[in-house]
């Protein structure tokens, strides 16, 4: 009887997790897609504002407007979601372009379908403690940096960062700690000096002054100055053998995120906040506003690849990644413009 109670339990807790849009994978099987309209989206962080068009399009009913039935997932860190992609457990992933020449030297065919952002949306940030030692990149020699996840898009950016800067990649720490709170609490214990972040994360070190901003990639121009081109983060990205084999749905989709990306354009952030799920404003609304304020420039506006940005991003890896550093990457293979430009 406790057996039986124990599998039924778990059978609920796990719908429970997919309703909620918090669980963190499936099996193969469940995650095949076979056309009928039904789609896994895996999210490197749900509530991340970096992500937001995710769920906006899904609180906006765009998915349903389209007639595709799309289930979001989450996971802490892009590379984490990576996983869920190249193991066949999601369909697509929200999370950065960079995996997408990273997967391709390791021999793994993925493309963007959708490019939600033209800037990475991230920031560096010192706490206050180390702020009189830790002015710049060029002072990461001998710091633990806080990265979401080691071999996420944050740890890419970092590593540039620091080789740009004359910083050996072997002469500091990443640190993985995730978001939010974790970040936070790691920034307060001194496990960390700095650390790569997005809002709302951001604004809540801000608000709590237990940092400050030291390189801010939030927009267009600050992705200029820190890594000197447009660099494409946010995307839609899939296998490009299940893409072949599903045009329809994927322009489907394609149709519902470039319809909520020009809604964001036309809307304040308040507005967009109000749309979103009440607990993704952890630290209040007016902090959780200010932290889309802040955030909404990286975002395009057509769903639309940057000219320059597929090479900037090549560019940026192969400066760290010695995976990369020596292989030829065909650009036009990790994105496609055939669904939002129709």
């Amino acid at each position: 009887m406790r057996t039986s109670r124990k599998t039924a339990a778990a059978a609920v807790a796990a719908t429970l997790a997919l309703t909620t849009l918090t669980a963190c994978g499936g099996s193969r099987a469940a995650g095949s897609g076979d056309g009928n309209g039904k789609i896994k989206i895996m999210v490197g962080g749900l509530d991340k504002v970096i992500y937001l068009p995710a769920r906006l399009t899904q609180q906006l009913g765009y998915f349903e407007d389209e007639g595709v039935h799309v289930t979001l997932l989450t996971e802490p860190a892009g590379v984490q979601a990576t996983t869920s992609l190249v193991s066949g457990d999601v369909q697509g992933v929200v999370g950065f372009y960079d995996h997408t020449l990273d997967l391709q030297v390791k021999g793994k065919q993925v493309e963007s379908v959708v490019q939600l952002a033209h800037a990475p949306g991230e920031v560096e940030v010192v706490s206050e403690k180390a702020s009189g030692d830790l002015t710049s990149a060029k002072d990461f020699k001998g710091k633990k940096l806080g990265v979401t996840g080691l071999g996420s898009s944050t740890d890419f950016l970092t590593k540039y960062l620091a080789v740009k800067n004359g910083v050996r990649t072997d002469e500091f720490t990443p640190v993985a700690v995730g978001a939010g709170q974790t970040f936070l609490s790691a920034l307060q214990q001194d496990s960390i000096q700095g650390g790569m972040t997005t809002d709302p994360t951001v604004a809540q070190i801000l608000d709590k002054k237990l940092g400050k901003v030291l390189i801010d990639m939030r927009t267009p121009e600050g992705s200029e100055k820190a890594l000197g081109g447009p660099y494409p983060s946010s995307s839609l990205y899939m296998n490009t053998d299940w893409v072949n084999g599903h045009k329809d749905t994927v322009r489907k989709l394609a149709r519902a995120f470039v319809k909520t990306l020009k809604w964001m354009s036309t809307h304040t952030a308040e507005q967009i906040a109000a749309k979103m799920p009440s607990d993704y404003a952890q630290g209040g609304k007016r902090l959780y506003a200010q932290a889309i304020e802040d955030t909404l420039p990286m975002f395009t506006e057509d769903g639309v690849m940057p000219a320059d940005g597929p090479a900037t991003v090549e560019r940026v890896l192969k400066s760290f990644n010695p995976n990369l550093k020596n292989a030829t990457v065909d650009l036009k293979k990790t994105y496609t413009t055939e669904f939002v430009k129709k």
